[in-house]
């Protein structure tokens, strides 16, 4: 029995085959093609050939992949929607989307804000307008919109005006509507939850393209035998159910796959993670074997939101990164040749010179021909090093906790560019299979269940609440196909409300556990 891990990042396409053991017995790593189904394709059929294992033996097949941001970033197949906004009369002076670009504000085609919301302690603003919902509605389906965003104000303490809005939208629109409710992808605050639900609605067609072009290669390559799941952002699997409802939690799965899998591979629970691929280099912290999760709103594509993202940073760094010289100056990307690396790098016989053509020459690496950079003058290649490492450096002091230094985990195809020693740094571990750690992370990953609700704790004592939400996190964790006995709390807060009548918390509870 086998698992099979993939990650497709923006320049290469990297695939593992994991035994039951979660031992790594074949890897592979090619360019990531324009078509999903045809680089993962390639890459299934890398493994099995090079593994000489029967396909049907594979059991789980994992993905991860860049497909929604780059979405977002790129502005191509985002669906046409309609957003409704149940709000009035409190928040009229603000539209939905009012700082988005343009050019991504243009995929709402229907807009409004109609009568409902609660106040921050529950109580009811307006009724539910649903005379003016159902007009909405019936709009959208005469303009041919398959895809619907609704937000409430304060529908994280009340979600019925939502759930009834969505009801309706089915009623009048049909049950195969997508409809992206706020309340169960964001956390306070309207207009970044809005946010995050406008853009999950408009990514419903691109979860159908990466899905169905995963099941469809399995399928082609004869892995007729695989339950299929989906890395997501916070280190852990969803199901291909859980995927198409909320796309948007796919976005930034890479850099987690990578910090799961460089845990994985160092067994190391708490570190700096530094994956550098072709083009970009992220940099996250591992805190219990777990990706650490921003704490402030996050913008995506220029649109600020407030779902669960990673803390991570990244920045134009990477094996492809162009390096230019110019008066004895030298600059470093952030353009990169990306998946043409294989062809324009000076190493591999091209034109065009690259941060991996500095590694060469300064024999960090070896990669394609080195005879091919001995002419690249030794004074500019140290200056371009040492800008390498500069950028690295400052960000790796960015992410620190404290003053003292700290173990960082080097992982990704492009990290052969860093020496063996960085300041700041404790101890750099560059662990085997480092160069598809992203995969690997895919690979293992455990299957999580989440609580998250605002509780009164004087309605329910704290250490009485606490146990509920811990048992909920469990059992959605059992119910989206982790073994009970290896389910364990993976992150727990509890944070009051200072303006929140009764004693108020937010309490947030993560479990996560193996696979059956």
């Amino acid at each position: 029995m086998y698992r099979l891990g993939i990650d497709v990042g923006g320049t290469n396409t990297d695939a593992v085959l994991i035994d039951k053991d979660l031992k790594v017995i074949a890897e592979v790593k090619l360019p990531t093609s324009s078509d999903i189904h045809g680089g993962i394709s390639a890459a299934i059929q890398g493994i099995l050939k090079k593994s000489k294992v029967d396909a049907k033996q594979i059991t789980k097949a994992m993905l991860g992949t860049t497909q929604c941001t780059n979405a977002i970033v790129e502005r191509k197949h985002l669906a046409s929607i309609g957003v409704l906004r149940i709000a009035a009369p409190a928040t009229l002076s603000l539209r939905p989307m009012v700082d988005w670009a343009a050019d991504l504000k243009m995929i709402a085609a229907e807009v409004t804000i109609i009568g409902g919301g609660f106040e921050h302690d529950g109580k009811e603003i307006a009724s539910f307008d649903e005379k003016a919902a159902r007009a909405f509605f019936e709009r959208c389906k005469a303009r041919g919109i398959k895809s619907v965003a609704i937000s409430g104000v304060f529908s994280t303490v009340r979600e019925d005006h939502e759930l009834e809005a969505g009801r309706l939208c089915h009623e009048v629109m049909g049950e195969d509507v997508y409809v992206s409710l706020s309340s169960k992808i964001g956390t306070m605050g309207l207009i970044e939850r809005e946010n995050a639900a406008i853009l999950n609605a408009a990514l419903y067609k691109v979860s159908n393209i990466f899905i169905d072009g995963f099941t469809d290669s399995l399928i082609e390559q004869g892995v007729a035998n695989a339950a299929v799941y989906f890395s997501q952002n916070d280190g852990t699997l969803m199901s291909a159910e859980t995927a198409r409802k909320y796309p948007i939690l796919t976005i930034a799965c890479g850099p987690t796959n990578s910090i799961r899998g460089a845990s994985y591979l160092s067994k190391v629970n708490d570190a700096i993670i530094i994956d550098v691929g072709g083009t970009t280099t992220d940099i996250g912290i591992l805190h219990n074997g777990f990706p650490r999760e921003s704490s402030v709103a996050v913008t995506i594509g220029g649109v600020r939101t407030n779902f669960r993202m990673p803390d991570v940073v990244s920045f134009g760094l990477g094996g492809g990164s162009i390096i230019r010289e110019k008066d004895g100056a030298v600059s470093i990307g952030p353009d990169s040749v990306g998946y043409a690396i294989t062809e324009k790098a000076l190493v591999f016989g091209g034109d065009v010179l690259t941060a991996t053509d500095i590694a060469v020459r300064l024999g960090y690496a070896k990669i394609g021909d080195p005879s091919l950079v001995t002419h690249i003058d030794k004074a500019i290649a140290d200056k371009a090093m040492a800008g390498i490492v500069e950028m690295v450096e400052e960000h790796i002091d960015a992410m620190k906790m404290s003053n003292e230094d700290a173990d960082v985990i080097l992982v990704g195809g492009g990290s052969v560019l860093l020496p063996e020693h960085l300041a700041g740094v404790k101890r750099l571990i560059k662990p085997d299979h480092f160069a598809v750690a992203n995969a690997i992370g895919s690979g293992i990953a455990k299957i999580s269940g989440a609580y998250e609700k605002l509780v009164s704790y004087d309605e329910t004592p704290r250490e009485q609440a606490l146990e509920i939400a811990r048992k909920e996190a469990i059992e959605t964790a059992v119910q989206g196909g982790a073994i009970p006995e290896t389910v364990e709390i993976i992150d727990v807060e509890d944070i009051p409300l200072q303006y929140y009548p009764g004693n108020t918390c937010r309490v947030k509870i993560k479990a996560a556990g193996e696979l059956a």
